[in-house]
């Protein structure tokens, strides 16, 4: 059932307080884009610059509104709550630090030689404002369970989606090492030719067949090895599940997982445009089946992963433990005999047993430590 968030223990009104947390988010990624901005060699991704180059007008203009959303979001806590309240407080400092940093109208400091690698917090500003902006208003109106906007371990999970997101090219090159080094020999270019020139729709579709048995497999050993399964047990140890629990992973599964799906991509060479729309999906997918949406989509949800399929996959309640391993098409798992759909929904998350630590330090040595007995 249900349950509505107890009253908070600070006595800030419920609406005070998330626009007080909302106010400081939006404010360090605001300052966070200006400094892209100024910064462009050292902390925007290489091949989103042109993309950026073309569309400057229209992100200039998101960073203005985000800044005065900012802005009118720490006068709106600051209003409802007349105290002094932290979140707000930084909101207002952070807003005004974006401003003083140029605000919209922030131009590149200096010219660099351009780098092979920068820090990508483009990627993380983005993906971040974006999913934030789709995800949180269709999970206060279609929500499976009432739970706090900002709910227990929120912070946690945003670390993980920093580390994942900022660190994108650097994952993604340490991903592509070993298909690079196991599969050369498999490598032959007038086949990867005749891939590459097939429509872009038929390369997407065909990355999604091929990823997703790939990575069904590598799922399933974490779940079935059990030094893997530390490292995995990481990403089920969240107890609710909403669009930011799925960024809870440890960079050892998010690694081993990327360099599987790698494998297929890179020893069938599809073409630039397909991968990207396949990672465009891909990014968007992921978070769409850990939100906290009450969609059901019928027949669909035995030949697409939507919320309700993924949601069995982290399960704490006994008839769903080890099913539903495939990200995007439960077809393995009807294959396999893995696949797990009732007519109703899970009543727990999270992992059985001692529990996992809360901070994300401590999630990250979690796998080194020494089982306890």
């Amino acid at each position: 059932m249900p349950t509505v968030p107890p009253p908070r223990p600070d006595g800030v009104p419920a609406l005070a307080h998330r626009a007080g947390v909302a106010s400081g988010l939006l404010g360090m990624l605001c300052v966070l884009a200006v400094l892209c901005f100024r910064l462009p060699d050292w902390l925007v991704t290489r091949d989103a610059l042109p993309l950026y180059l073309q569309h400057l007008d229209l992100l200039r203009g998101l960073l203005m509104f985000s800044i005065l959303a900012t802005l009118g979001l720490a006068a709106l806590s600051l209003l409802l709550w007349r105290r002094p309240q932290r979140h707000a407080l930084a909101g207002l400092v952070l807003g005004g630090v974006a401003l003083l940093l140029g605000g919209a109208e922030a131009e590149p400091v200096g010219t660099a030689t351009p780098r092979r690698f920068a820090a990508g917090l483009d990627y993380f500003v983005l993906e971040l404002l974006v999913l934030g902006l789709v995800f949180i208003p269709l999970e206060a109106v279609f929500a499976l369970r009432r739970q706090p906007l900002f709910r227990r371990g929120w912070q946690t999970d945003l670390k993980h989606f920093f580390v994942s997101h900022a660190g994108v090219q650097l994952l993604s090159f340490a991903s592509m090492i070993p298909a690079q080094a196991l599969f050369a020999w498999a490598v032959q270019w007038p086949f990867q030719q005749a891939v590459a020139a097939q429509p872009v729709w038929l390369q997407l579709l065909q990355m999604i067949v091929l990823v997703d048995l790939a990575t069904y497999w590598v799922h399933r050993a974490f779940h079935h090895v059990p030094w893997l399964w530390r490292f995995h047990a990481v990403h089920h140890s969240s107890e609710h599940m909403d669009w930011l629990a799925g960024s809870r992973m440890h960079p050892v599964d998010v690694l081993v997982t990327r360099a599987a799906a790698f494998v297929p991509v890179f020893v069938l060479g599809f073409a630039p445009a397909a991968l990207y729309a396949y990672l465009v999906f891909v990014s968007f997918h992921a978070v769409f089946i850990h939100a906290n949406l009450r969609w059901r989509f019928g027949p669909l949800r035995w030949w697409l992963s939507t919320p309700e399929f993924h949601h069995w996959h982290h399960a704490s309640d006994a008839e769903g433990l080890d099913k539903n391993f495939a990200a995007f098409l439960p077809l393995w798992d009807r294959l396999f005999g893995t696949a797990h759909l009732p007519g109703h929904w899970p009543r727990r998350y999270g992992t059985t047993g001692a529990p996992l630590p809360e901070g994300y330090v401590g999630q990250l040595a979690y796998p080194f430590r020494r089982p306890q007995p």
